[in-house]
């Protein structure tokens, strides 16, 4: 199952100004995918810091996804963090220029030309969108932190990190956690490849638990799943039968 990291990046998020939102979108979308996400950092405007947390991100999970600090202002060092992360230059693209140039036209500023910079031997995805590509250096994924046009970029090219999803399955249960531990460790014991978590509510009138089940192999997700609703039995208010995530 291949992996994934996630690098926010401004001051704007741990400041406070601005609520983030681009993790919580990517959560769901790599799950759906089949993807496994493993860590979420939130770093500031930070050169030296970018470079450090994207070069670490990159060496322990198959992708890696950036999110803001792409732009023409003086806070935009996420281009150049990355291309020192990997010991490159940064260079403008020709490419990219020249679609700079013709989007602004007369009105164009200097300072819009960053737009076109690049660590040098990026490679440019294009989806559906054929103006505006994803710049990618080994597997790190720059996309732009305004959160509109970070979902719009991720899913023009989420095709390409399209895996076998995830089943999952939910059970509800009238019973504390401490009743029904045994239940879940012998479920665990069987069933080995499905993680399974607890999770207890206070704010709900029909149950107390709900259960997760999830794993890569449907037939051991549904086995799993079949095993728990027995050994619950009339503890079980509803359940949520094992499907793809996303579905």
């Amino acid at each position: 199952m291949p992996t994934a990291g996630i690098a926010i990046i401004g001051d704007e998020i741990l400041s406070g100004k601005f609520v983030e939102e681009n993790a919580a979108f990517l959560i769901g979308e790599l799950r759906a995918l089949g993807v496994d996400l493993r860590r979420i950092v939130m770093i500031p405007d930070d050169l030296e810091d970018i470079a450090a947390t994207v070069l670490d991100l990159s060496a322990r999970f198959d992708y890696v996804f950036t999110s803001g600090g792409v732009g023409p202002t003086h806070d935009d060092v996420t281009i150049a963090a990355i291309a020192k992360a990997f010991a490159k230059p940064v260079v403008r693209h020709p490419e990219l220029e020249q679609r700079v140039r013709a989007y602004w036209g007369a009105k164009l500023d200097e300072p819009n030309l960053r737009v076109a910079d690049i660590p040098e031997g990026a490679e440019l995805v294009y989806g559906k969108d054929q103006m505006w590509p994803v710049v990618c250096v080994a597997n790190v994924f720059i996309l732009p932190g305004v959160p509109p046009l970070f979902r719009r970029k991720f899913v023009d090219i989420r095709d390409r990190f399209r895996t076998e999803p995830v089943t999952i399955a939910r059970v509800y249960v009238n019973a504390d956690e401490g009743a029904i531990a045994d239940d879940l460790d012998a479920v665990v014991a069987a069933h080995g490849g499905v993680k399974i978590g607890s999770y207890p509510r206070f704010s709900e009138k029909d149950f107390k638990v709900m259960v997760t089940l999830e794993g890569r192999d449907a037939g051991e997700v549904a086995a799993a799943f079949a095993l728990l609703v027995e050994r619950l039995s009339d503890r079980v208010v509803r359940t949520e039968q094992p499907a793809p995530a996303g579905a």
